[in-house]
């Protein structure tokens, strides 16, 4: 979008002014005609609306469609018979308050709302995209966003800590640690660490953390601002380099000693007692291990040399020979491949556990304007400091300090107009479909004004005052009566309303392909348990290249060998990869929309081609979830009656229909030996399953 956007022509009206850049307003709920129908505040901003329109929302969706939108929306997978059962039961006033709440409590809801944050992080198990590099130490900051959404870590803390968290004081040797991995945000983004031209990469590497920066807490494209004057927004390049200024005083990557190449920065990470007992096992364990490897090599050596002194003996039989070479070919093999294994064994020796971050440089200073983003064309000196709309102070930064935590704290203050308001728009897209800002990377002038500005400004007010809490944010919101809407189709409304902008229904959204996958393995029974850990099997010596250290390239990975089980762990724990299309379990991402990692992406887009029906009917994936779940029916259930029940509550989370059962039964005796597993691919690959009513 910044591309596009800073080409157009720039725009007449006054920017300062632009509703974006304004202080947040404290509005109070206003009065509506139907007092009776509101749930909550945010009803009352959304029935007034609608009012407005002399309209009045469709009814409530039943309960068996809002357990199942709300348990997709919060943890990326459905509910289980047993809970709806549960939910069937408990008639009580709180009973939809207690679905909410184990739901946010769970492992799950860290699981699936941190994918949407490393959405707009760029992130990906590779550094950059050149060689097949593999980033060793990436899922840290995968798993460090998971328990931050899981423990309802305070947004505006999340934002210091992801900015400026190797400079934040801590109280305990785990939020050092949580601290430095925080800052992997800074750099698990596309860097091109192959470029011959250090200082090139240095500027490069400096835009991308003011453009993730940007979009991701401000949503604002600041990159437009690199070489000239934003086209529309009041930004100038004298704001961008005041800015970068901040990132030019950090250290990201360093100079390897394998030709250009670069490498992301690492920090140690601070052990307890009794981890660092446990890693002296663990090198103990390995010492012996690595001994055992080199006395095999050796060995092999030895029977190699002489069967090659037996070789030599130009007398032997032909059959011996034979015999004779055979066996040396094999001990040649064996003598490469323990070569490898030692060399792989020696190069992932247990070490003080490390990550991906960034540092202050030695000497921080200011930068200087890049002519055309030239680092060899050099114009005026900019003082680091914030963008001017929003802030006219100069930050006090302390001697020898980059800035980075003055810019978190600017960020994240209560008085920013930017963030907060950018933050409940993203979690309210996520929960109703669209933004209130559809343009929910873009609070620029271009970009689209709120539907709701009052909502807007009330919902990032109370953001603010509870504490930063994107778990009270999301609670309030699903327990909303607007969230709670059936998504029946109303003549009258739509003629008015066609977009349902008004909110007048809730809006039907197809599940991404991180829920779409996860879903398919739950319901068969086969999805593991949550670990955490590396994504690629590194461990696995065919997995890895170039580990000698006399190699021109950097060690890279392949993708020969996965974990058993791998295939049936959540989507968030399978590798991302830049260089290519998703691999392996995770070939669906390819197909239902996930977005090039390259990216910083606050919104996917959603698409609807054959290639995604032609998946789902042919896909030998989709087929063994069908087997498997179709097994699970048989042992759920006595007869074929019971288990269309249990089928259709598993799967679509519903009772069974009378017609719908009268026709399942008759195709089961008519279709003979593998009826149910094609029953139940019919049923994975409908679009009821499909979508998120």
């Amino acid at each position: 979008m910044a591309a596009i956007l800073c080409c157009q022509p720039a725009t007449v009206v006054r920017a300062e002014q632009h509703w974006a850049f304004q202080p947040l307003s404290d509005p109070a709920p206003p009065d509506v005609h139907d007092s009776a129908w509101p749930r909550v505040d945010v009803d009352r901003f959304l029935l007034a609306k609608v009012e407005e329109q002399s309209l009045h929302p469709v009814g409530d969706a039943d309960r068996y469609t809002w357990l199942r939108r709300v348990s997709f929306d919060l943890t990326g997978l459905p509910p289980t018979v047993e809970e709806i059962h549960a939910f069937e039961a408990d008639q009580s006033p709180q009973a939809y308050d207690q679905v909410v709440d184990r739901l946010l409590d769970s492992r799950a809801f860290g699981e699936r709302w941190a994918r949407h944050w490393l959405d707009l992080v760029g992130y990906a198990d590779q550094v950059g995209t050149s060689n097949d590099v593999f980033a060793q130490h990436a899922w840290r900051y995968r798993d460090y966003v998971i328990d931050a959404y899981h423990d309802d870590k305070p947004f505006d803390r999340f934002i210091r800590e992801q900015i400026a968290g190797d400079l934040l004081p801590h109280d305990s040797l785990e939020q050092r640690a949580a601290n430095l991995v925080a800052t992997g945000f800074l750099v698990l983004g596309d860097i091109e660490i192959v470029e011959a031209d250090k200082a090139k990469l240095h500027v490069n590497i400096i835009d991308q953390q003011v453009s993730k920066v940007g979009k991701a807490f401000l949503g604002m494209t600041l990159d437009c601002a690199r070489c000239h004057d934003h086209k529309f927004d009041p930004v100038s390049q004298h704001d961008y380099y005041a800015m970068a200024g901040f990132f030019h005083s950090t250290s990201s990557v360093f100079k390897t000693d394998r030709g250009v190449w670069s490498d992301v920065n690492l920090h140690d990470l601070p052990e307890t007692e009794a981890q660092q007992a446990a890693r002296a096992e663990r090198e103990r364990t390995h010492a012996d291990r690595v001994a055992g490897l080199k006395q095999e090599h050796e060995q092999a050596e030895q029977r190699q040399a002489a069967l090659d002194m037996q070789l030599e003996n130009k007398d032997l039989a032909k059959d011996v020979r034979d015999e004779l070479t055979k066996e040396r070919d094999e001990q040649a093999s064996r003598v490469k491949q323990l070569k490898h294994e030692i060399e792989h064994a020696q190069f992932f020796a247990p070490t003080v556990p490390k990550v991906h971050g960034v540092r202050d440089v030695e000497n921080p200073s200011d930068m200087k304007i890049t002519i055309r983003g030239n680092p060899r064309a050099l114009g005026d000196e900019v003082p680091r400091g914030f963008l001017s709309v929003v802030a006219d102070q100069r930050p006090e930064i302390k001697q020898g300090h980059s800035g980075r935590r003055e810019l978190a704290d600017w960020i994240a203050s209560q008085d920013h107009p930017l963030t907060a308001r950018v933050a409940v728009n993203r979690v309210w897209q996520k929960l109703f479909g669209e933004g209130l800002v559809r343009t929910v990377d873009y609070f620029g002038v271009p970009g689209e004004s709120p539907s709701h500005p009052e909502l807007l400004d009330y919902l990032a007010t109370q953001f603010k005052r509870n504490g930063w809490s994107q778990k009270r944010l999301i609670r309030s919101l699903v327990l909303s009566r607007t969230y709670g809407l059936d998504n029946t189709h109303d003549e009258r409304a739509h003629a008015v309303d066609p977009d349902n902008r008004w909110l007048w229904r809730a809006n039907r959204v197809r599940l991404d392909a991180e829920a779409l996958r996860d879903a398919m393995i739950f319901v068969s029974g086969k999805l593991k348990p949550p670990t955490g850990g590396p994504a690629i099997a590194l461990e696995f010596p065919e997995n890895v290249g170039n580990i000698n250290s006399g190699n021109v390239n950097p060690p890279s990975f392949s993708l020969k060998k996965w974990r058993p089980g791998q295939e049936f762990e959540r989507t968030i724990y399978l590798p991302v990869i830049r260089s290519g299309a998703q691999p392996g379990p995770a070939t669906l991402r390819n197909v239902f929309d996930f977005p090039q990692p390259s990216q910083f992406t606050g919104q996917r887009a959603t698409t609807a081609v054959p290639t995604q029906a032609l998946f789902l009917m042919n896909s030998p994936v989709v087929k063994e979830h069908a087997a498997a779940l179709a097994a699970r029916m048989q042992e759920e259930a006595a007869d074929d009656s019971q288990r269309l029940q249990v089928l259709w509550l598993t799967l679509l989370n519903r009772p069974i229909t009378g017609p719908e059962e009268s026709e399942s039964t008759s195709f089961l005796t008519a279709a003979g030996d593998g009826a149910w597993t094609e029953l139940c691919h019919a049923l994975l690959a409908s679009n009821e399953f499909l979508m998120r009513m």
